[in-house]
């Protein structure tokens, strides 16, 4: 047994030692990132851009800078940099799918109109061009797609997934608590269908979303709107040569046809190779942040679910965010705060104490600005309305102002499906009341509705106390209801339209500083906790994708969200949405 110990040692260390290789290698590969003079910045829309850093620790052992993918900030800033660098001569977009929200592409097109001022090219193409690629790659010096390929030209649809059926024939009572007549996170368990509020309120800021996409594409192809609107109710581009006819696109090539005419435009020969750059490889070429000033700006990236807690990779943690935004208050090289949500809520407890720490910060004479990304609406926009200034995309989906609670009763499953009975001794009557395993009374029932009544009454007063409003009026702007960025405004629960440079620059100018480091939030990992932490997050995950397969895994961390949350009063968007 000892010598067996010392041989466990021994081979253990020996693999540390190779993981710590590779993991040094890996690093140095990172550090000798070139980009050749000539060279095109390639860029795929089917790669998310997330507003925090999805740390992949592969890539620590092998080196390849090539497949990182950056944040959406970073990848802005990239874009901005490659603007005036000289050795980057244009931008090729690869338009198939586009897996990014409709407001990280709006800033993601923004700032590649922004590099067209240059005078370099962008050239976009496609096998099969979706609307949201399309979104982004109208603004395209030149735009192609294979000509026996596809471009959806259909409009925009949601799509709501309801359990009500499936819980009766189950024989499971959601027992359902909420404010809010637009709150729309408990309908797929109380109904089959959409009711007429959520139909409302989702016919209106798609169809913003919409009116939105069609009039970026006016102002980049220059046809008017009634006609693209007419093109996608006869269902007019059937085939690619259909959109050159129309002037969607600028024709049908083949891949090989477009890399040729790039080559044309960087004087290229024939057997020449293009120099494609990936945004992992420029980002670790180029310097995107300046050192040297005492002053700085944290940008704390907030994405994903408010959970209670520490939270796990992809959510928003109430004890990190709240000790994190602490830190900051007390960091006196820190002058200002600018919070990227991209959130549809969650815990209504997680949202205030987070909440709290950004109103001390701002107290204690630190700026706090918002940027919404994609989604920053219910626990998010809890979050948001203590800000000195709240910036969106007019795509951005926010609001949501409502709170519910559910607490499934599932004595009947277990006794009829699965044979199971329960029986308890208490010593209060209200002790047990948040089992599942049998029915609330009317008084639990009115206990609970009370509670929720409470804290809706609370995010109301949180609200107007931030937006400087009558709780009257935010009442009535309330009651659940998800606004666009655009109407938002209208309505003042955002001030400006803009992304999180513009969010920065306003934060800046109320800390009266004019010279400035940005620093982001939560800091990267360790590679050792990188290492360790997320791979085994990661193998966990894979290993109940495959046994169960995409779609069911998807329905599995949503019930495995919905136990989690039992009971638990909370502040979100809708349960599942698709829009397509």
């Amino acid at each position: 047994m000892f010598f067996a110990a010392i041989l466990a040692l021994i081979v253990f260390c020996g693999v540390l030692f190779l993981v710590f290789s590779f993991i040094i290698g890996g690093l140095m590969a990172s550090d000798v990132a070139k980009v050749p003079p000539g060279s095109v910045l390639y860029i795929d829309l089917s790669k998310n851009f997330s507003e925090k850093k999805i740390e992949n620790p592969l890539l620590l052992i092998t080196g390849n800078v090539e497949d990182e993918v950056p944040t959406l900030y970073e990848l802005t800033r990239m874009i901005r940099k490659a603007k005036t660098d000289t050795t980057i001569k244009g931008i090729y977009i690869k338009s198939n799918s586009n897996v990014n929200g409709y407001a990280a592409s709006e800033e993601l097109r923004n700032v590649l109109m922004d590099f067209k001022k240059s005078g370099k090219f962008i050239y976009a193409y496609g096998d099969y061009i979706s609307q949201k690629a399309y979104h982004v790659s109208n603004i395209a010096s030149r735009i192609y797609c294979n000509p026996k390929g596809m471009i959806d030209w259909t409009g925009l649809s949601v799509e709501y997934m309801y359990f009500k059926n499936l819980l009766n024939k189950l024989e499971i009572e959601p027992q359902i608590f909420y404010d809010g007549k637009f709150k729309s996170a408990t309908e797929p368990f109380r109904e089959e269908k959409m009711t007429d509020a959520n139909r409302l309120q989702t016919s209106v800021w798609l169809g913003d979303i919409y009116q939105h996409f069609l009039q970026n594409t006016s102002n980049a192809r220059g046809i008017d709107t009634a006609t693209l609107r007419r093109y996608a109710n006869e269902y007019a581009i059937e085939t690619p040569q259909n959109a050159v006819d129309f002037k969607i696109i600028d024709g049908v090539r083949y891949d090989d046809e477009v890399k040729d005419e790039i080559k044309k435009k960087l004087k290229l020969g024939e057997d020449d190779k293009i120099s494609f750059v990936t945004p992992g490889t420029y980002m670790h070429a180029v310097t995107l942040t300046d050192f040297g000033q005492t002053n700085k700006i944290a940008v704390v990236l907030a994405e994903g679910e408010i959970v209670d807690g520490k939270g796990e990779e992809g959510q928003i943690g109430s004890d990190e965010y709240r000790n994190l935004i602490r830190k900051l208050r007390y960091n006196k090289d820190i002058k200002a705060i600018v919070v990227r949500i991209n959130s549809p809520g969650g815990s209504s407890l997680a949202s205030e104490n987070i909440w709290r720490e950004l109103y001390l910060a701002k107290k204690a004479g630190k700026p706090v600005v918002v940027s919404m990304g994609d989604v920053a609406a219910s626990g998010g926009y809890y979050m948001a309305c203590i800000a000195d200034s709240i910036f969106a995309q007019p795509n951005t989906i926010t609001g949501s102002i409502g709170v519910f609670a559910m607490i499934p009763n599932m004595g009947s499953f277990f006794k009829n499906k699965l044979g199971i009975t329960f029986d308890r001794v208490k010593t209060s009557e209200y002790a047990g009341t948040l089992t599942i395993t049998k029915p609330l009374n009317p008084q639990e029932r009115i206990i609970i509705q009370k509670e929720v009544d409470h804290i809706y009454k609370d995010f109301i007063s949180r609200v107007a106390d931030g937006r400087k409003r009558d709780t009257a009026y935010i009442a009535t702007i309330a009651q659940g209801r998800v606004w666009t960025g655009e109407r938002a405004i209208g309505i003042g629960l955002v001030d400006r339209i803009g992304d999180i440079e513009t969010a920065i620059r306003a934060a800046a100018s109320l800390a009266k500083i004019k010279d400035y480091n940005i620093r982001e939030y939560p800091e990267p990992k360790s590679p050792i906790d990188l290492l360790f932490g997320s791979l085994s997050t990661v193998a966990k995950n894979k290993i109940i994708e495959d046994e169960l397969g995409s779609e069911n895994f998807e329905m599995y961390k949503k019930m495995k969200q919905l136990k989690e949350n039992m009971g638990m009063i909370q502040a979100r968007m809708p349960f599942e949405w698709k829009w397509n």
